[in-house]
């Protein structure tokens, strides 16, 4: 049975090396660069979806709202990084969002992370509903499995 963090199951993958200056002083990845990792694929999944298109003339941007992260095991330089993002709950003002990062070195699931999406309306400075448009831009490309 495939774990809900197989990358395979991700519709939007980066690939990126581990480098030199993110370990810290106990010799392994900060664990502040995990949550960069998941900024660099949450921003490719939007820009996957065009979301900058989709939502601009509306003045509607996504907002990160909440974050978190399972640490798997200990990353290290070298390594090369597969890191995923899927969403995995859609609600009205609202997206859930699921990553991975891919160790290809030890071949073996990192860290696991989880976002939370807010939908938020810059000109009433309030959160607001995600446009049908979004929605389905996101069941098209998570194949409507969301």
């Amino acid at each position: 049975m495939a774990s809900s963090f197989d990358i395979a199951s991700m519709p939007v993958v980066l690939e990126t090396a581990v480098e030199w200056g993110q370990m810290d002083a106990l010799g392994h990845i900060n664990n502040t660069v995990y949550f960069r990792y998941f900024e660099n694929v949450r921003i490719a999944y939007f820009e996957r979806l065009l979301l900058g298109n989709l939502l601009d003339a509306q003045h509607l941007v996504p907002v990160l709202a909440e974050t978190s992260c399972r640490f798997k095991m200990p990353l290290v330089y070298p390594d090369k990084l597969v890191i995923g993002a899927k969403v995995t709950e859609i609600l009205t003002d609202r997206l859930k969002m699921q990553y991975v990062v891919f160790s290809q070195k030890a071949q073996r699931v990192a860290a696991e992370g989880f976002g939370t999406v807010v939908c938020f309306d810059i000109s009433k400075e309030a959160k607001t509903a995600l446009p049908d448009h979004v929605v389905e831009a996101i069941r098209k490309l998570e194949g409507s499995q969301v």
